[in-house]
């Protein structure tokens, strides 16, 4: 024990002697006796060497993107992560940090946040960035609680089909207990002009995706003219990569956006953390969720950052919260933030390029393929749909035995799409990988 804890017998019988028991084991009396320690079926105990030597191991069975050709997305993406990011996340001013309510400690966190919510900004268009949410998901459906505070009188919330499947599955267990109506994605297939014709007085809010789920890009500036002219709110869920060379959330005048951050500099990490990126209008900043960091001067003049236009009941005053988030994703903000000043403008625009026309390479080349039909119309960013002649399933375990991670099987979300897998392709795929994938399918076909 002393080998993990420097602790010893005396400083332990000190510390029992002043909270008043005998020994440890007193302190789980109050635990029932049959249950305090129960035989666990363990084998047998390891050296720390043996121990590193068997994880290492287990984690070399693991099929990851360098092992693997990987063109799997469906909303955690492969893309380069300098390796600046995970050096300066290491540093322990910024990984042991936690929530920055007190600013004369926190200046590094609260200067970080401060940098991330001024990128965020300048990359959507948007006028205002939090200090980030837990993921994509809870983004969208704090957009949704959000709308509900702005808009009092209006009590539904209209999210497109094309919405990715699992942020609506969110959004509606965020709001399974305020009996409020969520419509707009029952029918397979549905367009976003159908999302739009069920937008009446009593909407709320608008949730449309670009790129959306199936990777198709939109157009949404008549969406939005749409949505304002019925006196709703627009809420607009985009991929940040895709922002360094199509349409931002600020030009088509959207009131919310959001998005899952993974792709700036956070690895796919086997599903988490990731990060919630929320932005909105100045005028609705005062209903924004989670916090915000703002930059002042201290007594003696100096630079200063602190948290800004933050009720405290947001924390402990529950019944007037606007939201629940409470700690966010700072870690990982750090990350995006670190990512997005080594790109820079210009590179974001050319990993966009890059996942735009190696993705359109791989859709020409699978659409030549007897028995394959690319299913999703131009213009798309990175990700598209291709009907195959075997099931899912079947393909992928072909794809894996040659070392390919394939597509996402759509048999689940998107049933009126038959024997679909969604693929994706990043500037981590390199047109050998892409031959290498469709050579394989030809062959399997």
């Amino acid at each position: 024990m002393s080998h993990y804890i420097s602790i010893t017998d005396a400083e332990r019988a000190e510390m029992l002697q002043a909270i008043g028991v005998a020994s440890v084991a007193d302190l789980f009396v109050d635990v029932p006796e049959r249950l305090r320690f129960p035989r666990l079926d363990l084998p047998r105990p390891l050296s720390e060497l043996d121990l590193s030597r068997e994880l290492r191991g287990l984690s070399g069975m693991n099929a990851n993107a360098q092992s693997h050709s990987m063109f799997l997305g469906a909303g955690a993406y492969n893309h380069f992560i300098p390796s600046a990011v995970d050096q300066i996340l290491r540093r322990s001013e910024f990984y042991t940090a936690y929530t920055p309510y007190q600013p004369e400690i926190s200046q590094g966190t609260l200067q970080a946040i401060f940098e991330y919510q001024s990128l965020i900004s300048s990359l959507t268009g948007m006028e205002v960035a939090n200090a980030s949410h837990y993921d994509g998901g809870t983004a969208i459906a704090e957009a949704a609680i959000m709308a509900l505070n702005v808009l009092r009188n209006r009590r539904k919330i209209v999210v497109a089909r094309s919405v990715h499947p699992q942020y609506r599955a969110v959004l509606r267990t965020y709001l399974q207990s305020l009996d409020i109506p969520i419509v707009g994605d029952e029918e397979p297939g549905a367009t976003i002009e159908d999302t739009l014709d069920q937008v009446d007085a009593t909407t709320a809010l608008v949730i449309v995706q670009s790129p959306d789920f199936l990777g198709r890009l939109h157009d949404l500036r008549a969406v939005a003219e749409r949505v304002h002219a019925a006196g709703a709110l627009l809420a607009v869920h985009f991929d940040p990569i895709a922002l360094g060379l199509f349409q931002t959330p600020g030009e088509i005048d959207a009131d919310i956006a959001t998005a899952e951050g993974q792709p700036l500099g956070i690895g796919l990490n086997y599903g988490g953390p990731y990060l919630g990126i929320f932005t909105c209008k100045q005028k609705h900043v005062h209903k924004i969720a989670g916090r915000l960091v703002g930059v002042t001067q201290d007594v003696d003049g100096k630079l200063a950052y602190v948290l800004t236009l933050r009720a405290r009941e947001q924390d402990i005053r529950r019944e007037r919260a606007t939201s629940n988030i409470c700690t966010n994703q700072g870690l990982m903000a750090l990350a995006a933030t670190v990512y997005l000043s080594l790109m820079g403008r210009q590179g974001l625009r050319r990993v966009a390029e890059l996942c735009y026309h190696r993705a359109h390479y791989a859709a020409d080349q699978i659409g030549q393929l007897p028995g394959y039909t690319v299913q999703t119309a131009t213009p798309f960013f990175k990700e598209f749909v291709v009907e195959c002649p075997r099931p899912v399933a079947a393909v992928n375990a072909a794809l894996r035995e040659r070392g390919i991670i394939g597509g996402y099987d759509l048999t689940q979300d998107e049933p009126h799409l038959k024997d679909a897998m969604l693929l994706c392709v990043t500037e981590m795929n390199s047109k050998a990988e892409i031959d290498e994938l469709v050579g394989v399918l030809r062959a399997v076909g």
